[in-house]
């Protein structure tokens, strides 16, 4: 499983450790991705998404994941985000 954020798409990053004696050597900075189970206003069902703690303010943020995702790129989001979003946008249109 690739440590990438459904929602974001926040990945890893590459750095130095660097020691006292100004040594430097290639370390990666991993996105704190935690597994979270969300539930849809409009669907009323609950998935369970692979976050960063960044992803999951920023739901929280713009009102839930039904607001989130209709504001979300498909670029960013992973092919599990994106069928939920079209389920979303599909259950919105009936009501």
């Amino acid at each position: 499983m690739s440590r990438v954020c459904e929602l974001t798409g926040k990945g890893p990053m590459t750095g130095n450790n660097v020691s006292h004696a100004n040594n430097k050597s290639r370390r990666r900075f991993l996105p704190n991705l935690n597994e979270v189970t969300l539930l849809s206003e409009s669907t009323g069902k609950s998935y369970s998404l692979r976050i960063s703690a960044h992803g999951l303010r920023s739901v929280d943020h713009r009102g839930g994941l039904d607001a989130f995702l209709a504001k979300a790129r498909d670029t960013e989001l992973s092919v599990r985000a994106q069928r939920i979003k079209r389920e979303i946008e599909k259950n919105r249109a009936e009501a």
